[in-house]
């Protein structure tokens, strides 16, 4: 354990060998930052009524405060940086912000996720401004579903996006589809084959109970389990899981040039691995996306007291719950998926 003797010391508890770490003994490499809450989309699974805002939040984080975040969590040995929303391109200033974090010493991946309707435009900049690896939501391929699903007939512009990110060179383009029984769940084969015969992954995603969105939820929620036993009929194989890398589980195919990721939070033991820290666009670090809310780290990170702000991530994350309570329909304080970056 280290102790501070002096003030340019650490005064944190934590493992030299392992960085930051909760009570569980779980080792903390990601964050996710909500660079803002605001969604121009309209999705059925988070913002169906669209974007709506919240009387008395405050203004999200300058520059200069997310960079007093970053390199506190930095410090602490967390490398890998994700930048969401909301959708995070909404920022006017998103391009700064990125190549800033990606200046900090110590952060070696700075990913985003977007729903892709600037990424034709703008692929080349967000990858020459250090950002090295894209997720991108394509719920749908059929274009009449897609605008159904997200309140927007952007299909055909946002797979243009996905061809850009790929000319671009990032390292790694990633498709998000939210799997909802009796809407999209006929296309897993299809999704399947898009990418079995492209350079991509995809990520199927169970839908998440919130607090928003519960009818929804019981009308549409379909369990990981049954892409993962197409899956494994069809010859995909289970795939080990690499450092700093999110909750999917992946899966390849000696034929395929894509991969397949499964999210699936109703799973057993799906916390057991948990390695992200999230913070929302107004400085409130949430321990899990499904907690009982936020905790302020705003006035420390108007500072410059680095050391007292390094020194309340830890103490914060070792009261970090062993798992969510989805299972007995507890959301915590989430209303939706928009309001901290899903």
């Amino acid at each position: 354990m280290i102790i501070a003797r002096n003030p340019d010391q650490i005064f944190v508890g934590m493992d030299e060998n392992r960085g930051l770490t909760d009570a569980i003994g779980r080792q903390f490499e990601y964050l996710r930052l909500s660079l803002t809450d605001v969604c121009n989309f309209r999705c059925t699974y988070c913002l169906p009524e669209g974007y709506r805002k919240v009387h008395g939040r405050s203004h999200p984080l300058s520059i200069a405060e997310t960079i007093r975040a970053v390199r506190a969590f930095a410090r602490l040995g967390l490398w890998k940086v994700r930048l969401t929303g909301g959708e995070p391109t909404l920022r006017s200033d998103f391009t700064q912000i990125a190549r800033a974090i990606a200046a900090v010493p110590g952060i070696r991946q700075l990913a985003m996720t977007t729903n892709g309707y600037r990424l034709a435009e703008y692929a080349r900049a967000w990858r020459d401004a250090g950002i090295s690896t894209i997720n991108i939501s394509v719920d749908s391929l059929d274009p009449a579903r897609f605008a159904a699903i997200t309140g927007h007939d952007r299909l055909a512009e946002v797979l243009r996006g996905v061809s850009a990110a790929q000319a671009a060179g990032f390292d790694s383009v990633k498709l998000n589809a939210v799997l909802m029984r009796g809407v999209n769940d006929d296309e897993l084969v299809a999704m399947i084959d898009f990418v079995a015969a492209h350079d991509l992954s995809l990520r199927f995603i169970e839908v998440m109970r919130t607090n928003d969105n519960v009818a929804f939820f019981g009308k549409r929620h379909l369990a990981g389990t049954a892409v993962v036993d197409q899956l494994k009929a069809a010859g995909w194989q289970r795939l080990p899981r690499l450092p700093g890398a999110g909750p999917a589980v992946e899966y390849a195919h000696p034929a395929a040039k894509g991969r397949i990721g499964i999210i699936a939070p109703y799973s057993p033991d799906f916390c057991a691995s948990c390695n992200r820290l999230r913070l929302s666009s107004e400085g409130k670090l949430h321990l899990c996306l499904f907690g009982d809310g936020g905790i302020d780290l705003r006035p420390l990170l108007q500072g410059d007291d680095e050391n007292a702000l390094v020194a309340q991530i830890v103490k914060l994350t070792a009261t970090k719950a062993p798992a969510h309570r989805l299972h007995m329909g507890d959301s915590g304080a989430t209303p939706h998926l928009a309001s901290i970056g899903g």
